[in-house]
């Protein structure tokens, strides 16, 4: 049995604006196109993807107060409330 699950992802706005334009262009919903595009890109060897970077390191204090570098949403919300 198929069970689909419901979730939140955030996308740059100029590829949310493609995939709506591609699924009404081709008569499929948005979520169709979502998951067409990942299974396409799982599809794909891994190392084609990654690629090894090195990243600079800096002498400091380490993260700033309340800065949970274990959690993506808290740091994603942290930098919507810092946004002008």
């Amino acid at each position: 049995m198929l069970r689909c699950v419901r979730t939140t992802i955030r996308l740059d706005d100029n590829l949310l604006a493609q995939a709506k334009a591609e699924a009404a262009r081709s008569g499929r919903t948005l979520t169709a196109v979502i998951e067409d595009a990942l299974r396409a890109a799982f599809g794909r060897p891994t190392d084609v993807l990654r690629k090894r970077v090195d990243l600079p390191t800096f002498k400091g204090n380490g993260a700033l107060p309340k800065v949970d570098l274990d959690s993506t949403a808290a740091l994603l919300d942290l930098m919507d409330d810092a946004a002008p």
